[in-house]
């Protein structure tokens, strides 16, 4: 995926614009709460906000096949049917990570790396990745705690992990605005991973390649 140069963001504000854009996309998702209803991503390809919104939507139709997949009732061949497609949506969850990841590079290419810079254990996109679930977490234990069904009991229990779930939202949300802004200013540097599954690929899979090795 190309992406244009744009104006750098703030990052102060990253956090923020991310859960913005991820409540966004789970209150859309909701309106028809099917996984099989039409992507359309308001944000033109080659933005910011077309990455943060497609990121949560991948991750949002992924949380609800990991419900369906869960009924004990499932029949098998279905059920195989929605394990290739949790198999493929992982897989786009962690190409979008790294085109998030290649932006903060693209972004970040020009700033000098202070010689006492430390590189941090976790890409800024890894953490994108946490907040995003982090919004669906939030989300639906929120539907817990307003289940008109469920025992008093169950909603105490789930509004004590909901609050336990915000005191995240903004532990998680600072340290990423915090980590943005010590890379912008050279105090700490991005070295990104590639992801090297082995799954997937037919020379590194032994049920895939079968040479009895």
């Amino acid at each position: 995926m190309y992406l244009r140069k744009s104006k750098s963001v703030n990052s102060n504000s990253i956090s923020k614009k991310a859960l913005d854009i991820f409540n966004n996309v789970i209150d859309q998702y909701h309106v028809l709460n099917s996984v099989d209803q039409l992507f359309k991503n308001p944000f033109l390809t080659n933005t910011f906000d077309h990455l943060l919104y497609r990121k949560n939507w991948i991750d949002t139709v992924q949380w609800h096949y990991e419900d369906l997949i869960r009924d004990p009732n499932i029949d098998p061949k279905k059920g195989m049917e929605l394990k290739r497609k949790i198999d493929s949506s992982n897989q786009d969850r962690t190409d979008m990570v790294e085109y998030i990841d290649s932006y903060f590079l693209d972004n970040y290419k020009d700033v000098e790396v202070l010689k006492n810079a430390e590189v941090n254990s976790e890409s800024p996109a890894w953490a994108i990745d946490r907040l995003s679930i982090l919004a669906l977490k939030i989300y639906h234990m929120e539907e817990q705690v307003n289940r008109k069904n469920a025992s008093e009991k169950h909603k105490i229990a789930c509004k004590s992990k909901l609050n336990i779930l915000l005191d995240q939202k903004t532990d998680l949300s600072n340290a990423i605005d915090s980590l943005l802004d010590h890379i912008s200013k050279g105090k700490k540097y991005m070295k990104v991973y590639k992801q090297m599954k082995m799954y997937n690929d037919e020379e590194l899979n032994p049920v895939l390649y079968k040479d009895g090795k």
